[in-house]
């Protein structure tokens, strides 16, 4: 198998880039952008660490839990997790990052791209608590291009048409796939028992 390894060589495999689609890019949110943000319950982070190795986060909570906190900077707050840390020690050796912004029942997205860095400011992270337990970091995003991207994948992948969604019991619980993965003792029901008593008690 053949690589591409060269810009004209990409390039040349591809039509010309839509006028629009390099004239839509912003420095700044605008008041679409904002919107978009202020309605969202979900995104994506990605990240890399200094050598190149990439890694995706989800991030989830209620609708405007991403705080704008002028045109040109966000605050992401950080909830209780696995305490891996990748994208965090990712973000302390390169602070480049890629968000995409998702709105359920929405095909389109908003991307962001920025320097992120992670603090553990008192005050940001009490103003972003959720039932008074303050979050347990905050990542400052400084943007540097936003835009909407449009819905095919979505379109494509007929993302949000339940009809089209595979039945939850034909995949194997949570608790059976970490039994697995990590050749644990104990049964999948004793495992997925624990992970939903941390949905219950420690989502914040």
């Amino acid at each position: 198998m053949e690589y591409i390894k060269t810009r004209a060589e990409l390039r040349g495999a591809f039509d010309v880039t839509h006028e629009v689609a390099k004239r839509k890019v912003l420095r700044f949110l605008d008041g679409h952008t904002r919107s978009f943000i202020e309605k969202c319950p979900f995104l994506l982070i990605g990240s890399q660490d200094a050598s190149g190795n990439g890694d995706v986060s989800p991030k989830g909570d209620f609708p405007g839990f991403v705080k704008i906190l002028d045109e040109k900077t966000l605050a992401i707050p950080d909830r209780p997790g696995n305490n891996r840390l990748d994208t965090w020690e990712n973000i302390i050796e390169n602070p480049g990052v890629g968000l995409i912004f998702m709105i359920p029942g929405m095909n389109e997205t908003l991307r962001i791209n920025g320097q992120a860095r992670l603090t553990l400011d008192k005050t940001l992270c009490s103003q972003m608590q959720v039932n008074n337990r303050p979050a347990k970091a905050v990542l400052i995003v400084k943007i540097l291009e936003v835009y909407m991207h449009c819905a095919k994948a979505f379109i494509r992948s007929k993302l949000w048409s339940p009809d089209t969604w595979a039945p939850r019991a034909d995949m194997p619980t949570l608790g059976q796939i970490l039994k697995d993965h990590a050749d644990l003792s104990g049964t999948a029901s004793e495992f997925d028992a624990i992970l939903d008593e941390a949905y219950r008690n420690s989502l914040w």
